[in-house]
């Protein structure tokens, strides 16, 4: 059966659960604060990105290029992709990949969507960032077994990769380990799981989610805790929790040296999950069933046991549906396909939604041009171009302006409507300073 069938299969069974048992067999779920909960799980919108390591379109492709280039692998046969496969949500529909020796890796391949919000990475969080990431499979002999030296020079050697490298890093063009590093990491951060029915609800589609899915979700957010750790829009505290699995794998102690965080794992995101399963560090549980029942009645106590974890879950048949239920709606129906969020833009003024008249550069700590001159009822557009955090402060003329932090390739828009002299710096960088000199238009 395909993947896209067993979520629809899910959500039949569970409301034939759920039509087949007495009304009354299971406590009502508390109340749903339907406004708190729609602000907690709004998604954002703009996809973050680190100062060192800008997103442009030729960086993308070129990472998307390397995500399948066997060269990087020892064999020469194995890519990033042989893994993560897009048509299983970025894994590999297995609960443990075999290895180059022939043998099972000790941990489950996890999805990759929405990695731009992580903070740590691997399930143990031994990788401070994705750039650190994309290069450790590569030279773990059990996984891809490559050589760095020796891929980035055949790399190098091929005339069209040497030239996409130099488009994607004009400043610094050489096919190099960093680079190759940012451009790999730069394509995951496009990674964005698309809305799922879940998201219409949460944007104020009152239709978009069933009755059963939304006792599943009060459930999820009330009697039966998992909120405590799959928080936010992407399900996920970003934290390392022992959730009880009968495993001797340390996971995140041996990497902090403290035996309270034995036995601790990365929270995964609860996004997209219908087409990545099996579950957990080690593949261990087949379905979302597993999942709950797991929670409900499989829990090995021990004392390093996440004080998160809820110290008895009492769910019925009629509860454990409905959970799953909720599950389903924040995957697609279908196979999910990549959803990229724009740079972030900002705008202030009476016609900052005009075109703008002019534009100006933030590259190298500096605004480029640093003088302007425009009339009343044009724009200015700021782009972040640098490598930098920015901010952008204006004054003049009685009126004020501080933006957000300014991410490279986010933009800042400002409208003028009064003729007169503004002054423009960079909060962060107060060094950076603009002058704009506004024309009474004829």
């Amino acid at each position: 059966m395909p993947r896209k069938d067993f979520a629809k299969a899910g959500r039949v069974l569970a409301s034939l659960v759920l039509a087949s048992l007495v009304s009354g067999a299971a406590d009502k779920p508390a109340p749903l604060d339907v406004g708190h909960w729609r602000k907690v799980f709004a998604r954002p919108d703009h996809t973050p990105t680190p100062a060192g390591n800008p997103a442009t379109p030729e960086k993308v492709a070129l990472g998307a290029r390397l995500f399948e280039d066997t060269r990087l692998s020892g064999s020469g046969d194995v890519a990033c992709s042989s893994c993560h496969q897009a048509d299983l949500s970025f894994t590999d529909g297995v609960d443990r990949h075999v290895g180059h020796d022939g043998q099972p890796l000790d941990r489950r391949t996890p999805p990759l969507w929405n990695l731009a919000w992580g903070l740590s990475f691997f399930w143990d969080g031994r990788a401070s960032s994705l750039e650190a990431q994309a290069m450790v499979p590569i030279e773990n002999e059990r996984e891809m077994a490559g050589n760095l030296h020796t891929a980035l020079r055949d790399l190098g050697a091929d005339p069209q990769m040497r030239k996409a490298f130099a488009i994607a890093f004009p400043d610094d063009p050489g096919v190099t380990q960093a680079n190759l590093a940012k451009a790999l990491a730069t394509f995951q951060r496009t990674l964005v799981s698309p809305e799922t029915r879940f998201d219409r609800w949460v944007k104020g589609d009152d239709g978009a989610l069933e009755p059963d899915e939304l006792a599943g979700l009060s459930l999820f957010v009330g009697k039966a805790g998992c909120v405590a750790c799959h928080r936010g829009w992407r399900f996920t505290d970003e934290a390392f929790h022992d959730i009880g699995l009968p495993s001797d794998d340390k996971g995140r102690g041996p990497i902090l040296g403290l035996q309270a965080a034995d036995h601790a794992f990365k929270t995964p995101s609860l996004r997209e999950r219908v087409w990545s399963a099996p579950y957990t560090h080690d593949g261990s549980l087949a379905t979302f069933d597993d999942v709950v029942d797991h929670y409900a009645e499989r829990v090995v106590k021990r004392p390093t046991l996440s004080a998160d974890l809820p110290q008895h879950i009492e769910l019925n048949a009629r509860e454990r549906a409905q959970l799953v239920a909720f599950l389903n709606t924040l995957s697609s129906d279908d196979t999910p396909r990549p959803a990229s969020l724009p740079a972030k833009t900002m705008a202030w003024g009476a016609n900052a939604e005009a075109v703008p008249k002019s534009s100006v550069s933030q590259k190298d700590r500096r605004f480029t041009p640093g003088a302007i001159i425009l009339k009343v009822g044009e724009a200015l557009r700021i782009l972040n171009d640098d490598t930098r955090v920015h901010n952008v402060r204006l004054d003049g003329q009685g009126k004020s302006f501080n933006s957000d932090a300014q991410n490279p390739g986010d933009t800042v828009t400002i409208g003028f409507d009064q003729p007169g002299h503004y002054d423009i710096i960079c909060g962060i960088h107060p060094e950076m300073r603009l002058g704009v000199e506004v024309a009474q238009a004829r």
